[in-house]
């Protein structure tokens, strides 16, 4: 049996599956820092199977250091949150992303989350 993967051993996966040597030249994942302090990360989903698939957002905003806020707008998964938030932020993605694998029936034994 394999191991779970963490988040960002997800993403990596990911991102690797859908690089076809033109996808990543114009699309691709951007992980980037905001003065909040907090992270925003972007995720280009077009020309991928989850184009066109929408999300019900994730917002849960405690106060100005403990916030997150994840959906899914112009063919884009967009997370922010605070300094604390990257892991969730990347979590969230890869729920999406098995979720509708799992929707479509593409999902195989071994790739159901955790949780």
């Amino acid at each position: 049996m394999a191991r779970e993967l963490n988040p960002l051993e997800f993403l990596q996966n990911w991102y690797r599956t859908n690089c076809n040597g033109e996808w990543e030249k114009v699309k691709g994942v951007t992980i980037e820092t905001m003065e909040t302090p907090g992270w925003h990360v972007t995720i280009d989903l077009a020309e991928t199977a989850l184009s066109g698939v929408g999300m019900r957002p994730v917002k849960n905003e405690r106060g100005p250091s403990d916030w997150i806020d994840c959906r899914v707008e112009h063919d884009k998964y967009v997370g922010m949150g605070d300094a604390g938030k990257l892991p969730t932020i990347l979590q969230t993605f890869e729920k999406f992303a098995r979720r509708t694998k799992t929707d479509r029936g593409e999902l195989r034994e071994g790739d159901a989350p955790g949780s």
